[in-house]
């Protein structure tokens, strides 16, 4: 049975949010997504996005938080950096953008609140998370109460894949019905190739291994 109310998805057309959106779907009677541009090197991932919401029948918004690439240098901002194709030893990934998930909650949690929707769903997974500390539980559970006390609100913040690994994330897509859609419409990929993408990025080792380990499972 879905659960009364509406919930606002983070979402950025990659497997993860992807998968969130169709879970969130199948949770709330009504569902919305909101998509953020930040500077990411490939902008189709916002046209991505667009398209699976639109197909989704979720109304999408846009955010600009181009000032995110102004203050931390990373490989998903500056186009001058390589993606680390392993990480190092001892620090986080070049892809690390620090403060990332903090903001797109925190400004999807104003955006939610003028819309009187107090329901936040974010694809963090603290099994499969490449060391980045904002995608820890620890983490969501406090930034949800600070939310709760800046605006004097009652969000709950979900996270459907915080304990699932890629392999449990391709089952829950299978689960939902929609695994095909996230293999072939989704982008993952750290060097902004759609779909399966380019197969040495950490992001398309790790979606790879996950769908895998999947199938070897049934």
């Amino acid at each position: 049975m879905k659960q009364k109310g509406a919930a606002l998805v983070c979402f950025s057309g990659g497997q993860d949010s992807t998968t969130c959106l169709f879970w969130a779907k199948n949770y709330f009677e009504r569902v919305e997504a909101v998509i953020f541009q930040y500077g990411q090197r490939h902008v189709q991932e916002i046209e991505i996005a667009g398209h699976i919401a639109t197909e989704a029948n979720v109304p999408f918004q846009v955010l600009d938080l181009s000032l995110l690439s102004q203050l931390a240098p990373n490989a998903l901002t500056d186009h001058t950096l390589v993606v680390d194709e392993e990480q190092p030893a001892g620090s986080y990934p070049n892809t690390f953008v620090p403060g990332r998930n903090m903001l797109f909650l925190t400004f999807a949690a104003i955006l939610a609140r003028s819309k009187g929707i107090f329901h936040l769903v974010t694809g963090v997974s603290e099994a499969d998370y490449s060391g980045y500390p904002d995608c820890r539980d620890a983490f969501i559970r406090s930034l949800n109460v600070t939310l709760n006390l800046a605006m004097d609100e009652q969000f709950v913040v979900h996270t459907p894949l915080m304990n699932r690994d890629k392999s449990q994330v391709w089952a829950l897509a299978d689960e939902l019905g929609v695994l095909d859609l996230v293999r072939t419409q989704t982008l993952t990929c750290y060097n902004g190739i759609p779909a399966d993408g380019c197969g040495y990025c950490p992001a398309c080792k790790l979606r790879r291994a996950g769908l895998e380990k999947y199938y070897h499972s049934l």
